[in-house]
C-alpha cells in the first residue's frame, strides 16, 4: 500500500511519517520512506539514517532530467521499462536501518539551480511502476504545500493522509486536500498534530469529513525536543499504533480520543 503524507509546513508530516514506518516495520513489515521534500533535511535524522544519494542521479542528475522535461512533463520520455520492486532500487539510492529503506528524489542544494521539477516528474513515473507485496508499505512524506498534486506525484498512491495542525491555514489547506482528493479518486484521511486539550475539539469540527480523522496527537515535548535537537525519534506513540491499526483494517473498532 502506498501513502501521501501532506500538510502545510511545520504541520508535522516527517514526524508522523518517521513514526508510522517505524510502528509499521516493528510488525514485521517492509517499508519504503520516500523524501518527497526537497528543502527539508530532517526526515532522515528522525529515521536514525544517513540521507542516501539523491535518485535523480540515477537518471544522469538533475540537468539532465530537466533537458528531458523541455517539452513539459507530458512528453517527457518513459523513464522506466518494466516495472520495478522495493528491492530493485540500486543500493545506493537507499539507506535502510531495521525494516525501513530510505530513498530521496533529489534535494534543492543551492542558490540558482532551478526548480525541483525534475524530482516531482521522476516520482510521478517511478510511484506507479512500483509494484508492492501484501507486506510492504511506500510512506511519501511531501513537500509542503499541494503542488505535488499538480504535477501527478500522489496519482499511484492508494491513499492521502493529511496532516492538520491547529492552525487556520492548516484548517483551510485541509478542505482542498479533500477536493483534490475527490478528483483523482483518492480516500483522505486526516491525522489532527500538535493539540492540546483546549484546542483539539475546535480543530476536529473543522474537518468536514470528521468520520476520516484516524488519529490524535496532542503536543508531545519529548517529540519536540527530538525536533529541536535533530536526533532519531526512538518513542513508542499510542496514537500512532492506533492510526496504524486505523489504515490497515478499515473496518478495525477504531478507538481513540477523537
Amino acid at each position: 500500500m502506498k501513502f501521501t503524507v501532506c500538510g502545510k509546513g511545520g504541520s508535522g508530516k516527517s514526524t508522523i511519517t518517521a513514526l508510522m514506518a517505524k510502528e509499521l516495520a516493528k510488525r514485521g513489515k517492509k517499508v519504503l520512506v520516500i523524501d518527497c521534500d526537497e528543502s527539508n533535511y530532517g526526515l532522515h535524522q528522525q529515521l536514525g539514517m544517513e540521507l542516501p544519494a539523491t535518485f535523480v542521479d540515477y537518471f544522469g542528475g538533475k540537468s539532465k532530467v530537466l533537458e528531458l522535461l523541455s517539452g513539459g512533463p507530458q512528453n517527457m520520455p518513459m523513464l522506466f521499462d518494466k516495472p520495478w520492486q522495493i528491492d530493485d532500487i540500486p543500493g545506493e539510492y537507499v539507506t535502510e536501518k531495521n525494516g525501513i529503506k530510505l530513498m530521496s528524489p533529489g534535494k534543492i542544494e543551492t542558490a540558482n539551480e532551478a526548480c525541483a521539477c525534475p524530482f516531482n516528474a521522476i516520482m510521478a513515473q517511478f510511484v506507479p511502476m512500483l509494484k508492492l507485496n501484501s507486506d510492504e508499505f511506500v510512506l511519501m512524506d511531501m513537500e509542503a504545500g499541494i503542488e505535488h498534486f499538480g504535477r501527478g506525484t500522489d496519482n499511484a498512491t492508494d491513499k492521502i493522509l493529511m496532516i492538520v495542525d491547529p492552525s487556520y491555514e492548516s484548517i483551510k489547506l485541509s478542505s482542498k486536500v479533500t477536493e483534490i482528493g475527490k478528483k483523482i479518486g483518492k480516500p483522505v484521511y486526516y491525522i489532527v498534530n500538535k493539540v492540546t486539550e483546549r484546542n483539539a475539539e475546535k480543530v476536529k469540527n473543522t474537518i468536514k469529513n470528521r468520520e476520516n480523522i484516524c488519529g490524535v496527537l496532542y503536543a508531545d515535548e519529548d517529540i519536540m525536543e527530538s525536533g529541536l535537537t535533530g536526533s532519531e525519534l526512538t518513542l513508542g506513540n499510542k496514537a500512532v499504533v492506533d492510526i496504524v491499526n486505523f489504515l490497515l483494517k478499515p473496518n478495525f473498532p477504531f478507538v481513540a480520543r477523537i
